[in-house]
């Protein structure tokens, strides 16, 4: 590790425990399928897990350019360059997804 502290930490807990809701939202799925529940029901259900994983990504992303890219804007030019593409790239990553 670099020593940085990524802007989520303070709200490390937070993602976490949602993390851990989606992690029993896939159970759920998996149950569902097992048991063979109409196809309508697990696709609304893909449909609320996939939400929350946007909104954990959204929350990241987030908390990246407000701490990490603006702390390396500060540190220099390139840096910031540097991290503004990172973030760019992970946001196409996220919208074609």
């Amino acid at each position: 590790m670099d020593g940085h502290q990524h802007g989520y930490i303070h709200r490390k807990d937070d993602y976490l425990k949602r993390l851990r809701r989606i992690e029993g939202q896939a159970r759920g799925l998996q149950r569902m399928v097992d048991e063979e529940k109409y196809c309508i029901d697990i696709l609304t259900q893909i449909s609320a897990m996939t939400k929350a994983l946007q909104a954990v990504s959204l929350g990241l992303l987030e908390e990246h350019m407000q701490h990490c890219v603006l702390d390396a804007a500060r540190a220099g030019e390139a840096e910031g360059r540097a991290k503004i593409d990172e973030a760019v790239e992970a946001i196409a990553r996220l919208v074609r997804s």
